[in-house]
């Protein structure tokens, strides 16, 4: 397949993100009709109370959509950042271990801190502040032990971050042991990623971690294009490759563990869309990273959307709906690189 050139996938992109939005505002257990949205428009200006049709959308619907879009533009720039990093396109930014260990510090505070957690706000974000604390402390103790005098290991880091996730999920089966039915059942749900708790506090949040990675990781795209030379021709062209290791992976922390406070484990986000990307307009970090950033927007909020109404009334968590488009994705690549393998052993 011919690469697109890649001003016309970020037009692209751009045309379709408006209209997407649009739709899954008025998508729901509630179809709001354009009608009905131009009403509630008018009230949310005007001096008259909201009617039901403008509670939906302002209060609980609107501050999902942008909250889905936030997350995606999130995972999605720090898994073509990590696929990078790593010189793969089947990186993930859960290789270094922040989704393993932001779900074992959310299990600890929902086990170990019930107490505290019993009701309204204060649980949220304390739940969030333990997923934040376990998924960074997990990052920090995966480069710690991939760094030594003469730099970080970038294949010392894969395996540290395979152990390190191991060790947060022999706690997670720990934590469950000790918990009641009410905290499995929370456990789970959070596990799963939903955005159903999405209200305006947490959209700021993230709000900051999409401004950090938006601001930062497309300034290294220059450094990732010579780091797929490998590292000692980067080094040799004057990238500073422990300088650039640390601030990715510093990123991705911040990032991604922001998100999983925020929404759970949201799966195959970050290891799908910047391989779209890939295919479509090739390997040049330069444009990979930008059109990464719109496509996960879009992707996220037309799988919450997806999760929304799949089965209404009731919903499904928007971390199973990626795992069911991304497994199949992650085997068909896996499949692919197979036959190349066999391909190129043929005389």
């Amino acid at each position: 397949m011919r690469p697109l050139h890649h001003r016309h996938l970020r037009w692209l992109l751009w045309a379709f993100l408006p209209p997407v939005l649009l739709l899954a505002l008025m998508s729901g257990a509630v179809f709001v009709t354009p009608a009905e949205l131009l009403a509630a428009l008018a009230e949310l200006f005007g001096d008259g109370p909201q009617s039901r049709d403008g509670l939906i959308l302002f209060s609980l619907r609107l501050p999902r959509v942008i909250l889905a879009a936030l997350l995606g533009v999130v995972l999605a720039g720090c898994g073509a950042a990590m696929q990078g990093l790593f010189r793969n396109p089947l990186a993930d930014p859960s290789l270094i271990g922040v989704a393993s260990g932001a779900s074992a510090g959310a299990g600890a505070m929902v086990v170990l801190g019930s107490g505290l957690i019993s009701g309204g706000l204060l649980g949220v974000s304390l739940v969030a502040m333990g997923a934040f604390a376990g998924g960074f402390a997990a990052v920090l103790l995966v480069y710690r032990l991939a760094t030594n005098s003469t730099g970080t290991s970038v294949a010392t880091m894969l395996l540290a971050g395979i152990a390190i996730s191991a060790l947060a999920g022999a706690l997670n089966s720990l934590f469950n042991v000790f918990a009641d039915n009410d905290m499995l059942r929370r456990l789970s749900l959070w596990q799963m990623g939903s955005l159903e708790g999405a209200n305006w506090q947490r959209v700021s949040i993230v709000f900051l971690a999409a401004a950090v990675v938006c601001a930062l990781l497309p300034r290294q795209s220059q450094a990732l294009n010579a780091l797929l030379l490998g590292e000692s021709e980067a080094r040799h062209l004057g990238v500073p490759v422990e300088s650039l290791k640390r601030r990715i992976i510093l990123v991705t922390a911040f990032g991604v563990g922001i998100a999983v406070a925020t929404s759970g484990i949201v799966a195959f986000v970050g290891l799908m869309v910047p391989h779209w990307v890939r295919l479509l307009i090739g390997p040049d970090h330069r444009h990979l990273i930008p059109c990464s950033l719109l496509m996960g927007a879009l992707f996220m909020v037309v799988a919450d959307t997806l999760a929304r109404v799949v089965i209404l009334p009731a919903e499904l968590p928007t971390g199973v709906i990626t795992a069911l488009l991304g497994a199949p994705f992650f085997v068909s690549l896996l499949i692919q690189q197979r036959h190349r393998h066999y391909a190129g052993m043929l005389p």
